[in-house]
Parts: structure tokens; sequence; C-alpha cells
């Protein structure tokens, strides 16, 4: 499975890394805002022996023309909102896409409902499978305890300005005021960690994930490439394919969702 990386700070190199890392993908390309490093190979920055992902300027490249010399199987996105402009044309020759943006603007999003009705996009704000595990047991959990008390916690490193994006997204999976159930913690240098606390009369439930390593983000996002290969053109989610795990379910009853 070839793939192209939109990405390539902090984040996004250790994508990279997984990506390489994986005998079953090979990272074509890499696009990056910055200008450092252009040229040259992913692969040998990262401390590999071999060529593999050179690294592209995003505002020197005709994408016109790039994507039909530099065909990939599936765009995976670690870098800003607005990239979703950059890959519009990719989708013509039948790249899928994965987005990881945390948090979109409304005229990106808008952009990446488009594509999805040109290919298969899956959209994640956080691709990590335990965080998505963790959306899945508590729609279930609230299925199970209707009238519990429900607090999100999100903590995040210190620099963190948004509200945690994939905050808001469980907000939205349980049907709860984002403003009054949502609390945030900015502290030190936590990559990330999300709590989901039921409160009842004789107990408390709290369902927790934190992210130790950045290379969480690299494993979710090679599962959902290797997850949306055998998919057709529709909106998908990473709440999507481990609910297929998890119900049991055989790929050909899997409806495209609606992206927000």
């Amino acid at each position: 499975m070839s793939i192209g990386l939109f990405g390539f700070g902090k984040t996004g190199s250790v994508v990279a890394n997984e990506i390489i890392n994986d005998k079953d993908c090979e990272l074509k390309w890499v696009m990056r805002e910055s200008s450092n490093n252009i040229g040259e190979f992913a692969s040998r920055l990262l401390g590999f022996d071999h060529k593999e992902g050179k690294i592209y300027n995003v505002y020197e490249v005709d994408f016109n023309e790039f994507y039909k010399d530099n065909y990939v199987d599936v765009i995976i996105d670690f870098s800003a909102s607005c990239a979703v402009n950059e890959y519009k044309e990719a989708v013509k020759y039948g790249s899928k896409i994965v987005s990881a943006i945390s948090n979109y603007e409304e005229e990106n999003i808008n952009q990446l409902k488009q594509l999805s009705l040109q290919t298969a996009v899956l959209y994640s704000p956080n691709i990590t499978i335990g965080i998505n595990f963790l959306m899945e047991a508590s729609k279930l959990l609230q299925k199970i305890a209707p009238n519990a008390d429900i607090e999100i916690i999100e903590e995040h490193f210190r620099g963190k300005k948004d509200v945690s994006g994939t905050a808001l997204r469980i907000a939205d999976a349980l049907g709860l005021d984002k403003e009054q159930h949502v609390n945030s913690i900015r502290v030190g240098g936590i990559i990330g960690k999300h709590e989901v606390v039921f409160g009842l009369p004789n107990q408390t439930i709290r369902i927790v994930h934190e992210s130790h390593n950045r290379a969480a983000f690299g494993q979710g996002a090679i599962y959902a490439a290797k997850w949306i290969m055998g998919k057709e053109k529709g909106s998908y989610s990473m709440e999507q394919a481990l609910s297929l795990i998890m119900s049991g379910s055989k790929d050909n009853e899997l409806e495209p969702t609606v992206l927000l």
C-alpha cells in the first residue's frame, strides 16, 4: 500500500516513522509547509538506511500535475485544516483519504464532504485505536445507564490553545452540550488524555485513554489506511471501523457515515 503524508512536524514525523516501519506500507512522499529538508528523504532523516518518503514543500508543488506522476493509494493528513485544498486533485486518480486533523474550519470540512462523493474518506480528530474504543464503550455505557451524570475531561500540554477536537467529538457522540460537559486542563507536557466520567447514585465509572507516545497516532492512521482500502466512496470514521470488530459485523453491512 503506497502512502502520501501531509505534515512532518512533531506528530507527522513520528507517523512517517511508523509507516516506514510497517512492512505492508510504502511512504512515497511527504508534503510539508516548512522549507526545511526539501528534496531529502524522510527515511534518512529518521535514521533508516534506505530512501523512502521524498519531502516536498506544499508551496512549490503544482498539484494539477503532481498526483499524475506521484499516485498513492492513500493520503494521510496530519497537517492543517486547509490542506484539504491541496489533495482535492488526488481523488481524480483514485487516492483515498485518511484525515486526522483535530479541528476543521467549516469551509474545509465541507470540502472534505465533497471529496467523499468521489472517493472513500475516513475522518477522525483523534485516530488512535484506544480513543475510538473509548467512544464506543462510552456510548454503550450510556445506553445501559441513561440517567447517569456524564462529564468529559481532556488534558493536554500547556501550549495547546484550542479545546480538544477529540473531546468535542466525544460530546457529540454522547449527545452532550459541549460548553457544559467538556472540561479542559493544560499542564506540563501531557501528550493527550481523555476521560469520560459516569456518575451514578452509588458508584462512579471512569473510562480513560492516555497517549504516552505520538506513535499511537501513526499506528491508528495505518490501521485506518488499511481498513479503508476496501471501501467504496463515502465518509467513514474510526468508530465505525472499531464498532465493526466489536459487533462482529461484516464489511458489506457497513454504510458510510455523515461527516460532522
